[in-house]
């Protein structure tokens, strides 16, 4: 059973940094087919950096120049490095991976594993 396993979140200040890290169990992070995904309060989950087979990793316009995406293969976990954190950057912060039903968004599918998620929450 694949495992994914969320760290890092807490409670900065605006214009503080963050790392995510996902350990991930029976799933090789060295396929691509990942992402970082939040969910607001009251919002939709929205993805905010994905590693799709063949491209380069993208983002969320809304981070993009901030949030960086990345993976360590021998330590078979994804990280995800949050730089000028701000109060819309609130959330619970999900690791997701494998290929899901079709949607036509992200890397077309969705992800058939999740974790259970790190909250962050930003303070202005």
């Amino acid at each position: 059973q694949v495992q994914l396993v969320e760290s890092g979140g807490g409670s900065v200040q605006a214009g503080e940094s963050l790392r995510l890290s996902c350990a991930a169990s029976r799933y090789a992070v060295g396929a691509d087919f990942m992402a970082w995904v939040r969910q607001a309060p009251g919002k939709e989950r929205e993805g905010v950096a994905h590693i799709c087979p063949g491209k380069s990793a993208t983002y969320a316009d809304s981070v993009k120049g901030r949030f960086t995406i990345s993976k360590d293969v021998a330590k078979n976990t994804l990280y995800l490095q949050m730089n000028g954190l701000k109060s819309e950057d609130t959330g619970m912060y999900f690791c997701a991976a494998g290929v899901g039903q079709y949607t036509g968004r992200w890397c077309g599918y969705d992800y058939a594993y999740w974790g259970q998620g790190t909250q962050v929450t930003v303070s202005s």
